[in-house]
């Protein structure tokens, strides 16, 4: 039962901050440094809790739902390279490139 709350508190702040990145633009202290998108890293954390939900809630009942629990890992994943995308620069209209400079 303990892991059961710990989890769906887990997922909860996982969506809470998600909503609050991609809305307001504000991340967590600890990783607002590193974080260059927030609303591209809310959208990530967005998916990985749905993800991590899916995984977690659906994978216990593995005659039940089959492909659920799978595709709630590949979620979670592919959220992860989401949020570090959000970590590197997007692409800037008109910067300088060798095609267009001199």
């Amino acid at each position: 039962m303990y892991l059961v709350v710990a989890g769906a508190l887990a997922v909860t702040l996982m969506a809470g901050f998600g909503i609050a990145a991609v809305t307001t633009g504000w991340v967590v202290p600890v990783g607002r440094h590193r974080v260059l998108r927030p609303k591209l890293w809310g959208y990530g954390q967005l998916i990985g809790a749905v993800g991590m939900s899916l995984w977690m809630f659906l994978g216990v009942f593995p005659a039940r739902f089959d492909v659920l629990p799978l595709v709630g890992w590949f979620m979670f994943m592919g959220s992860l390279g989401v949020q570090w995308l959000a970590q590197r620069p997007g692409r800037t209209p008109g910067a300088v490139t060798p095609e267009n400079a001199a």
